[in-house]
């Protein structure tokens, strides 16, 4: 069975720094890409809040320069997924999709966060091209444009608010008759001149040719269902992310949605040798600057670690 000082689960923003600063360490990192290598940031367009990118880079691009620099540095990177893990003790067990096993002195979880979808085959087909699940990342694009977000918590109205603040009309679509958010955002929702709520409302499917033109909707009342087509740019989806920790959970502490618990600041697990970095351990801003930030941290904890079993 082979082991490694150090092994990286997942790619994206926080696997990849993780992996350069590993390698500067002279750590000699594994990383395994995962199921979406260079994680969600692969499927985004133009990235414009990326620090030394005047004039922005596609989200595939930046995500193929971090897998270079890494590579560069001598990241032994290999495709494939964990599908089991052995946190109880040191050195730590990992199983991949193809039957093989690996052992680690230490090891950095960087698997992130899927955004959750309707399910609708629309929303990938329009995915970058009007569909998004984060109004700070692609709200810049519709200034002065019409969008739609759906969602009914808190998640849903900070992302609404803040479109409000580009788009000359927010729509909130909502498929309770009620807002589940807490009061505060509903005051700031529901005070707002350009944010219209549309209660007890589901999205049956998008329409556009080449980009999005517009949703279709179906409202329910107590005099029976109402179907109509809402003209829109941009479809934001509100409805949550769910964490790539499953693999973790028997061994590490997470929260209710199953992000993964650091301590404080630093990016500590409850197992000692485990670090967590990037949108896993991060149920808050799920940024890509700020992910890589904390794969930084993770591998420098890591390090420290390391030298500090010899």
């Amino acid at each position: 069975m082979e082991h490694v000082q150090i092994l990286i689960i997942g790619s994206g923003p926080a696997g990849y720094t993780a992996a350069v600063y590993a390698c500067r360490a002279n750590l000699k990192p594994v990383l395994y890409e995962g199921i979406q290598p260079g994680g969600q940031l692969t499927t985004t367009t133009s990235v414009e809040n990326y620090p030394g990118f005047p004039q922005g880079i596609e989200g595939y691009d930046l995500m193929e320069e971090m897998r270079k620099q890494a590579e560069a540095f001598g990241t032994d990177m290999r495709s494939g997924i964990a599908v089991k893990t052995d946190l109880s003790q040191a050195p730590y067990r990992v199983w991949f999709d193809d039957g093989s096993e690996m052992t680690a002195d230490a090891i950095i979880i960087a698997t992130g966060a899927t955004a959750k979808y309707l399910g609708l085959e629309d929303e990938t087909k329009y995915n970058g091209i009007g569909v998004s699940a984060c109004a700070t990342c692609d709200g810049f694009f519709y200034r002065k444009k019409t969008v739609a977000v759906v969602g009914g918590g808190d998640t849903a109205c900070e992302e609404a608010h803040y479109l409000s603040h580009l788009a000359d009309q927010v729509y909130l679509i909502v498929r309770k008759p009620f807002l589940r958010a807490s009061k505060i955002m509903q005051d700031r929702v529901l005070n707002s001149d350009k944010i219209k709520v549309l209660f007890q409302t589901e999205t049956e499917g998008l329409f556009g040719e080449g980009h999005l033109e517009g949703a279709h909707l179906v409202e329910h009342t107590a005099e029976g269902d109402r179907r109509y087509d809402l003209a829109i740019d941009g479809f934001f989806l509100a409805i949550g992310h769910q964490p790539n920790s499953g693999i973790f959970k028997p061994w590490v502490e997470t929260d209710e949605t199953g992000y993964i618990k650091t301590q404080g600041e630093r990016p500590l697990t409850s197992v000692p040798g485990v670090f967590a970095a990037g949108d896993v351990a991060d149920p808050l801003y799920r940024q890509a600057i700020i992910a890589a930030g904390s794969g930084a941290k993770a591998a420098i904890e890591a390090e420290r670690y390391l030298a500090s079993l010899k």
